[in-house]
C-alpha cells in the first residue's frame, strides 16, 4: 500500500494504441483491487474511451476486453475522470459519456496528486 493509500493512472491513448489503453486499465484495476483510492485520468485521445460505445470493440489479445476493464474499475469504486478540454476538442459533452465518467479540469488531477500520490501514465 502506498504511503497515501492513493494511486493515479493517466491514459492518453485509445484506438491509436489499444495496447497502452488496455494496460492502463489493467493497472488501474490492480490498484482498486489493492484497496487504493484510485483515479484514472483520461486525456488526449484517451478521453474517447469514456464515450458511450467507443470502447466496445477494443480487445487486446491476452487481456479482457477494455469495456470489461472499464466497467470493473468503475464498479470497484475507481474514479474515472475525463479531461475537459480534451473531450470538448473531440466534440463530446457529459451526456455522451458512460456511467461513472466525469468531466473535470486539470486542477482535479493536480489536487489528487499534490500529496505525492504515485502515478503512472499510458
Amino acid at each position: 500500500m502506498s504511503a497515501t493509500g492513493k494511486f493515479c493512472v493517466t491514459i492518453a491513448h485509445a484506438k491509436n494504441d489499444t495496447d497502452l489503453a488496455t494496460l492502463g486499465f489493467v493497472v488501474a484495476n490492480a490498484a482498486v483491487g489493492s484497496a487504493q483510492d484510485t483515479m484514472v485520468f483520461l486525456s488526449s485521445e484517451g478521453a474517447r474511451l469514456a464515450v458511450k460505445g467507443y470502447a466496445d470493440d477494443i480487445h487486446e489479445e491476452g487481456f479482457a476486453p477494455i469495456k470489461e476493464l472499464i466497467d470493473s474499475f468503475v464498479a470497484g469504486g475507481g474514479k474515472l475522470y475525463v479531461c475537459a478540454p480534451c473531450i470538448k476538442k473531440r466534440g463530446h459533452a457529459q451526456e455522451d459519456l458512460i456511467e461513472g465518467a466525469t468531466i473535470v479540469g486539470g486542477a482535479k488531477l493536480v489536487e489528487f496528486l499534490a500529496d505525492g500520490t504515485p502515478s503512472v501514465s499510458y
